[in-house]
């Protein structure tokens, strides 16, 4: 086929949002459950070295940690970076500074946002203290950022301040030994993960989607192996080479092997359980992934023969359902799972 001309290059906003669920061991949950007590907790090494944030495990020995301290509210920046434009999600909605703040009694430093008007406000080895949150739910936001302390001790110097033995040098008080008990203990925490960016698919894969609103699949085949690839990604990443050559494939395909979805995703206006498939089109080297419907989750099948359900006025197959044909041999399909 002679190459077609290259659409104009597509671009959109994407999120990629995951709510992460995690129980929490002894340890962590002391942690989490003194910052909402306003109390700031370490675990102790076999060693003697103090670490802020908490581990459950010697990173020296990989033996059991269980010794728990109290440790101050206040620090010693050991190092930082300024963010001029915070993100949704971040600690503070104006300028700050991301810094290492090592806490009194404390061996090891704790990342936070550091509240300071100015880079020139900000230095190494300068002393800052805990702001906590008015509301707290036992969560590292409990600590709503660091701000600048002007105690009785000047400030360190820097390269004590990369060092463990500053707090020798400042005269700092030893840490507290804890049991970890609080009433209503944390046990468990959800942690969002989310990701936001802007999408630009590249030529290989405008012309794709340019197709599909077409309701055509547009594959491309190396110059090199001749394998079909959907969707195109422009260079095969077996040869190494530019694929120009584009070709059309499918619409029928074979679910070559597939999974049962037993969890509803947010936002995903589908039932569940239902089925999501490696589909290689007819004519393609290469499986690409759709949703299975129009027969019950438990008769899909490797082998399955399938085509495309166009949604109305949709720009991409909506899913995927059985043609009726025989299903297909194991040897045409093997290769690609």
């Amino acid at each position: 086929m002679t190459p077609a001309p290259a659409p104009e290059v597509l671009q959109a906003p994407l999120v990629v949002e995951f709510p992460f669920t995690r129980s929490l061991g002894p340890v962590q949950s002391a942690f989490l459950t003194g910052l909402r007590e306003r109390t700031v907790l370490g675990v102790r090494t076999s060693d003697g070295r103090v670490l802020v944030p908490p581990v459950e495990y010697d990173p020296v020995t990989a033996g059991e940690l269980r010794d728990l301290v109290q440790v101050a509210p206040t620090g010693t920046v050991t190092t930082w970076a300024w963010n001029p434009a915070p993100r949704r999600g971040q600690p503070l909605t104006t300028p700050f500074a991301w810094a290492l703040v090592r806490l009194d009694g404390a061996d090891t430093a704790l990342l936070h946002a550091l509240d300071a008007p100015g880079p020139e406000a900000v230095h190494t080895g300068m002393r800052v203290r805990v702001r906590w949150a008015g509301e707290r739910e036992g969560a590292i936001t409990d600590i709503a950022c660091f701000e600048p302390y002007a105690d009785a001790d000047a400030d360190a110097d820097a390269d004590d301040a990369a060092d463990a033995d500053a707090d020798d040098a400042a005269h700092l008080p030893e840490p507290a030994p804890h049991d970890g008990r609080f009433d209503a203990p944390v046990t468990g925490i959800v942690a969002p993960a989310r990701l936001d960016y802007t999408y630009a698919p590249g030529r290989a894969q405008s012309r794709y989607l340019a197709a599909l609103a077409g309701r055509k699949t547009l594959a491309e085949r190396c110059p090199s192996c001749r394998k079909v690839y959907v969707p195109p990604r422009g260079a095969c990443p077996t040869c190494g080479v530019a694929t120009d050559e584009q070709v059309e494939v499918g619409p029928g395909g074979t679910v070559t092997t597939f999974c049962i979805v037993n969890i509803k995703a947010r936002n995903l206006d589908i039932e569940v359980p239902y089925v999501y498939a490696h589909i290689a089109l007819d004519g393609a080297d290469l499986a690409l992934h759709g949703r299975i419907g129009g027969i019950p989750y438990d008769q899909v099948r490797m082998g399955l023969r399938v085509t495309p359900v166009w949604a109305e006025g949709g720009r991409y197959p909506d899913h995927y359902r059985p043609t009726g044909e025989p299903d297909a041999d194991y040897d045409t399909y093997k290769e690609l799972l």
